[in-house]
């Protein structure tokens, strides 16, 4: 798995998150006293999905093109 710089995590995690607000259902089994706990908080519970690996968001990272040697 690649590492994530600070900035895809944020927008993953937000990504999911607003699914989550919306009503998506989650993607980790929570307990009602853990969900109590994050005070069903859905940036908490996003940043619980991600943590566990299991958010099916892609990164594409775009990558400079080959410069054309000048000869």
């Amino acid at each position: 798995m690649m590492q994530h710089t600070k900035y895809e995590k944020a927008r993953i995690i937000g990504a999911r998150a607003l699914q989550i607000a919306m009503g998506a259902p989650t993607l980790v089994k929570l307990d009602k006293k853990l969900l109590e706990e994050v005070n069903y908080n859905p940036v908490l519970i996003a940043k619980k999905e991600f943590e566990s690996g299991t958010i099916p968001i892609t990164i594409k990272r775009p990558l400079p093109k080959k410069l054309e040697e000048v000869h």
